[in-house]
This record gives structure tokens, sequence and C-alpha cells, in this order.
């Protein structure tokens, strides 16, 4: 078995923005770069076709990076699959995890009971799942190829946070 180790935690909230600012000022993590509106070329919600329009804050917390992220749409998700619609309810969502290949990835997890809950594909095409483990380990699973462009994004974060956060703690980006 190969070990892969936790590249990111995740948080649904309802404001990226605040959380990030609370974050940072109770942990000192950040800078936070926040993406709104994510493009999404495809998604898929249960193996159904699916709209979904996210925020998120990525920022760097020691070795890990944090993200905050927010539905700006209503209806079934696998964020509302743990925080349900209107119930005010935040908290931790996912780790994510780079793997060789996303969908032989899924497959795996799915031989062993987990259901894949999202697989999107950004509008720069990076494919991405969340695989439901709720039930045996209280969050969602997110995972990723560790492509030159993710692993560049996550490289940038840390140096971001190596070089202090300044007068800016909240950072606009955009991923289209």
């Amino acid at each position: 078995m190969t070990v892969l180790p936790i590249r990111q935690i995740a948080y649904f909230v309802a404001d990226v923005r605040a959380a990030a600012a609370r974050h940072h000022a109770l942990f000192g993590s950040g800078p936070y770069y926040v993406a709104d509106n994510i493009p999404l070329a495809a998604c898929l919600y249960r193996g159904e076709p699916a709209e979904l329009d996210h925020s998120s804050a990525y920022g760097q917390w020691g070795d890990l990076m944090i993200e905050f992220v927010q539905q700006n749409n209503p209806g079934p998700s696998a964020f509302h699959d743990m925080y349900p619609e209107g119930s005010g309810r935040e908290g931790i969502h996912h780790v994510a995890l780079f793997v060789d290949d996303v969908d032989a990835s899924i497959a795996a997890y799915a031989a062993q009971g987990h259901d894949c809950a999202l697989r999107a594909v950004t509008g720069t095409g990076l494919v991405f799942a969340m695989i439901d483990m709720v039930a045996t380990h209280g969050h969602m699973v997110e995972l990723y190829s560790p492509t030159p462009s993710l692993t560049g994004f996550y490289a940038m974060i840390a140096d971001a946070a190596r070089e202090g956060v300044g007068n800016a703690l909240i950072r606009p980006i955009r991923f289209d």
C-alpha cells in the first residue's frame, strides 16, 4: 500500500474571506488567495450532471495548505451532503490527496465501499473528485493528480506564506 500524505485540509464555510481572517487571527496562517465563482467545465454529483458554483480561499498553515470553500448556488452537492443547505453549519469537509490516476483511484475506493460524491473538471482541465468517507472517517477525501500546474499552485501558496502576510491577508486569484 502506498502512503498518501494529506496535502490540504478544507473547511466548508458561509464566507471564505471571514473564515480566512479568523483562521489567520487564531493560527497565523496565510496569506489567502481567494477565487470567486470557480469555473467548472464538467461536474457530476453522485454520477449525475450537476451545477456547482463555489468560491475558495487558499492559504498555508505550517506545512499544510488550508482551503475554505463556500457554495454559491443552491442545490445538492458534496458540500451540502455534510452541511445541509440553510443549516448554517460549517466545519471540516475534506482532506486532499495527490494520486497518480483520479479515475483509477475512484474505482479503487468504490471497490472498498466508498462512493464518489463529486467528479469535476476545472476550466483549466484539472480533474478532481470527492470520495464520501463520512461514515468511516467523518469527512470526504478529495483526489487530484499532481500536475505541474497544481503542484506549482501549491508551491506558490507555500512560498507566499514564507514571505509573510504583510498588508494583504486576502488576495484575489482567478482560474480561467
